[in-house]
Formats: C-alpha cells, sequence, structure tokens
C-alpha cells in the first residue's frame, strides 16, 4: 500500500494556480477522507475553533475529522476569495458556480500532477492511503487510525498495516 512520498506532495503544492486547488489539496492530503465525503461538504460542516469538519459515512453515520493549521490557512484563503452563494465547500470556478464533482476533483489532481511534473499517478484515494501511512509511520496504534478513517472493521485498516521499507528497516535495528 503506497502513499505520496514528501517530495511529490511538496511538487504538488508548489503547481497549485489558484487557493481552490492548494485548499482542495490541503485537504485530501491531511484528513483522509474519501473523495466522495469531500465533494458533499458544505461550509457550514467546517468547525473552524477545532480545525475539524463533520462528514457523513456509511449508513448515515457521521464522524469527525480534523485538518491541520495549513489547511485551515488555506480554507480561508480560497473561501474568502469566493464571490458567490453556493454552500458546498469546493465549487467550480466556471460559472455558474457549482458544487465540484468527484470526476472533476480527479482531473484537477491530474493537472496539479501535470504542472507538478509528479510521475506517480495521482488519485484521491492515494492520499487516504498516504495519510494511513503517515499516522502508521508516525506510530499511531490500529485502533486510532481505524477511528480516522471510519472503518468499521479493523481488518480494513490492516491493509495499511505493512509497514514501508524505511520503516521497517528502523524497527529492525530498534528491536533486533
Amino acid at each position: 500500500m503506497n502513499g505520496y512520498v514528501s517530495e511529490d506532495v511538496i511538487h504538488l503544492k508548489i503547481s497549485c494556480h489558484s487557493s481552490r486547488e492548494r485548499a482542495l489539496l490541503e485537504f485530501l492530503y491531511c484528513t483522509g477522507c474519501r473523495v466522495g465525503k469531500i465533494q458533499k461538504l458544505n461550509n457550514e460542516d467546517i468547525n473552524w475553533e477545532s480545525c475539524s469538519a463533520i462528514v457523513n459515512g456509511k449508513g448515515s453515520k457521521q464522524r469527525e475529522v480534523y485538518f491541520t493549521t495549513e489547511c485551515k490557512v488555506w480554507l480561508k484563503i480560497y473561501l474568502e476569495n469566493r464571490h458567490d452563494s453556493c454552500k458546498a465547500l469546493f465549487v467550480t470556478e466556471t460559472q455558474p458556480t457549482r458544487r465540484m464533482t468527484i470526476p472533476t476533483i480527479r482531473w484537477s489532481l491530474k493537472i496539479l500532477a501535470i504542472r507538478g511534473k509528479v510521475v506517480v499517478n495521482i488519485y484521491p484515494h492515494r492520499f487516504r492511503q498516504t495519510y494511513a501511512c503517515h499516522l502508521l509511520d508516525n506510530g499511531a496504534p490500529l485502533e486510532f487510525i481505524q477511528g480516522m478513517l471510519g472503518h468499521e472493521k479493523a481488518s480494513n485498516t490492516q491493509i495499511y498495516a505493512q509497514l514501508r521499507g524505511e520503516r521497517r528497516r528502523e524497527l529492525y535495528r530498534r528491536y533486533f
């Protein structure tokens, strides 16, 4: 299970031409949300004080996801630059302004990858994988990651437990 390396993410960030692109990228990168959940988010779902958002999961279950201060700054810049009354968090840049579709979000990421000369395949779910790998690499317990991803079954989360090379070597040296 591979996520993005830090260098790829930096190239993607540098390639953003608009505050919407950067806010979307930051939100995907630091929340671990599925693209369908992000697509359905409304402005009112954001809690600025706690740097969190309420997303609707499977079976009408709601869960709270968190985002970084950097993401908060980019979301605020993006929203301040918008001049529409659409309730959706992420909207099209063309008129009439409307909620971004999942294919539009995918396409936006592909454009960032082309601009940033990122050679790995860029798609929304890979950010979710990256999120899980970062948490795991930084020592988060599987139960915590399971909750953050909104997985009901631990077996869905255990896919991410296959440690990658560098972390595996580090643990080997630590314990052997």
